[in-house]
């Protein structure tokens, strides 16, 4: 799928894209199991700006974040998945345990995270703010997560 860029490519259509004028969003995260709160967050995140890019959580990055049984789906499953979606216009993968180093080589316009982060929390907030940037939070759709939706399915299959 020619939505899922590595870093260079990304840039060159970042740039690309920024010298025609438009706006470059940026949120990140695991997008495990996708959910309609995965659903809503992005087709909200993609309503701030023109170009909405989805930087995705390495299986490497995802077992150091939510531990050695994630993520179920592979890296380059979900992000097939959620470069699928309409509001996500680029996805790229990557390996660290935050996104730091990829906002500050791509410069966003806005950085967009969730309603369960405050914004003095947001990695990579106070750089986007040093070039002119925004930092937005997105609301929390309630009882959405794929923690949830694992739990939910655990129960289902563990009754006798």
């Amino acid at each position: 799928m020619n939505k899922i860029l590595s870093w260079d490519a990304l840039k060159e259509k970042i740039d690309a894209l920024r010298r025609e004028g438009k706006k470059i969003v940026f949120t990140n995260g695991c997008f495990d199991i996708l959910h309609v709160g995965h659903a809503r967050y992005l087709n909200d995140a993609k309503k701030t700006g023109d170009v909405l890019v989805l930087a995705l959580n390495s299986d490497s990055s995802v077992r150091g974040l939510k531990g050695e049984k994630r993520p179920l789906n592979s890296e380059t499953d979900r992000a097939y998945v959620v470069a699928s979606l309409a509001a996500v216009d680029y996805v790229t993968i990557f390996s660290e345990s935050t996104p730091l180093n990829l906002i500050e080589y791509l410069k966003p316009d806005i950085l967009i995270k969730g309603g369960d982060w405050k914004e003095e929390d947001i990695v990579g907030g106070d750089a986007v703010k040093k070039w002119g940037g925004k930092v937005l939070i997105m609301p929390e759709t309630e009882g959405a997560s794929s923690t949830n939706v694992i739990e939910k399915i655990i129960a289902v299959y563990s009754r006798p």
